[in-house]
């Protein structure tokens, strides 16, 4: 094959790529939220409370800054690994594909040992916010358990990206993106059979569950569980997992315990909406728009190293990887932050309890810390959810529209 051919093959790849994510995301952007609610005043200091405005903006300030000084370490690391990995590849005698496990492994073992310091300061700054109670010793004991199951997911990426390689050359990143696609649907679909501490909810709140999600059009019964996590921390917090038979919705014991009954069932019918709008199957979608073209990027990249079925194209990979995800995350938080403000209208919908939703978003300030108004700039690349301050306007858009 020419290398005019190869070149004209690889730009329709891009093409045919580039075209079917705009329509796919085209098709994953649609809410039911209306388009042209009115954006009534909030006074942040008024309805939050102007101390704990000042502290929630305080603390995640420095988050934020610590977060900003991680990224750019990881990148650093990262990109000397991909310019001086490969010297260790001459000098390994496992195979091209045990020597690729052997690079990822390191890459992400030296990330680890670069990131420990922001971890502790972090630590520090939770533990000086009242928001964990977990040791030190304890948390980096648990922070590097964890580098084990990294390891065994970098370990399997690895293997079906240079094995597909090895068999397939430059086409292994559209069979290898599709079973990472299937893969994000196993994990998805485990839903909290991955999860311990669980327990039954008290009898009112799975009565409500019940009640909501046949308000907002789920037909299956989906059950309630509450988590244990006051001894670890003491930030509320919700999540619905789960598809079909697995769909749960699950509540942290320090929301389900520590907040009114009105505000915790506007909690369950937001959880209740994000599977009545099946945004956890939308999420694979997304997660597939986004994959794909860092397959065919890394695969493009990779090419001047032999190819992805190479263990020296290894460390350059993870890089092009870790850089990808970074330039995907305005778009991921953007459509997190739509799916959330629909399963917020979606709840609104259900209980008609405007009240409600804003007190919870305030208790949301006040007790986890979260910042009502970030910055723009930050809440765009970062934030999965709407601003407390759009939450608390959507419900006083959404009284307007129903006096």
């Amino acid at each position: 094959m020419s290398v005019a051919v190869r070149r004209g093959l690889w730009i329709a790849a891009v093409a045919v790529v580039v075209v079917g994510g705009v329509i796919g995301a085209l098709a994953l952007w649609q809410t039911i939220v209306p388009g042209d609610l009115p954006k009534p005043a909030v006074d942040l200091d008024q309805t939050f409370g102007a101390r704990p405005v000042q502290k929630a903006e305080s603390f995640e300030a420095f988050i934020r800054v610590t977060t900003i000084l991680g990224i750019v370490a990881e990148l650093v690391t990262l990109g000397l690994y991909a310019w001086r990995g490969p010297r260790f590849a001459r000098e390994s005698a496992a195979g091209p594909i045990g020597t690729g496990f052997l690079l990822g492994m390191l890459g992400f073992g030296i990330l680890w040992l670069v990131q420990l310091p922001f971890t502790v300061v972090e630590l520090w700054w939770l533990k000086d916010h009242d928001v964990v109670t977990i040791g030190y010793a304890e948390a980096i004991l648990q922070d590097f358990v964890s580098l084990a199951g990294t390891f065994l997911a970098i370990c399997f990426a690895l293997l079906l990206a240079m094995g597909l390689a090895r068999l397939l050359k430059s086409g292994w990143w559209v069979p290898a993106a599709a079973a990472f696609v299937g893969l994000m649907a196993l994990v998805t679909f485990s839903g909290t059979l991955l999860f311990a501490g669980l327990h039954a909810p008290p009898t009112w709140a799975q009565r409500d569950v019940d009640e909501l999600a046949r308000i907002e059009g789920v037909e299956r019964h989906i059950p309630l569980k509450v988590m244990d996590v006051r001894e670890y921390t003491s930030q509320p917090n919700a999540f619905a997992t789960g598809l079909g038979p697995t769909q749960r919705v699950v509540l942290f014991d320090t929301l389900a315990e520590d907040f009114p009954r009105d505000q915790v069932r506007v909690t369950l019918g937001h959880e209740v909406g994000h599977l009545a709008r099946r945004h956890l199957a939308k999420g694979i979608g997304w997660f597939a728009i986004t994959i794909l073209p860092t397959a065919l990027v890394i695969a493009l990249v990779t090419r001047r190293r032999g190819g992805m079925g190479e263990a020296a194209a290894v460390p350059l990979a993870v890089f092009v990887f870790v850089v990808c995800n970074l330039l995907w995350m305005p778009l991921n938080a953007a459509s997190s932050r739509r799916y959330e403000a629909e399963a917020d209208w979606s709840a609104l919908q259900a209980t008609k309890d405007p009240k409600a939703m804003e007190g919870l978003f305030v208790n949301f300030t006040r007790k986890g810390l979260s910042d009502p108004d970030p910055p723009g700039w930050w809440h765009a690349i970062f934030d999965g959810h709407p601003s407390g301050k759009e939450r608390v306007e959507m419900a006083r858009a959404w009284a307007e529209l129903h006096r």
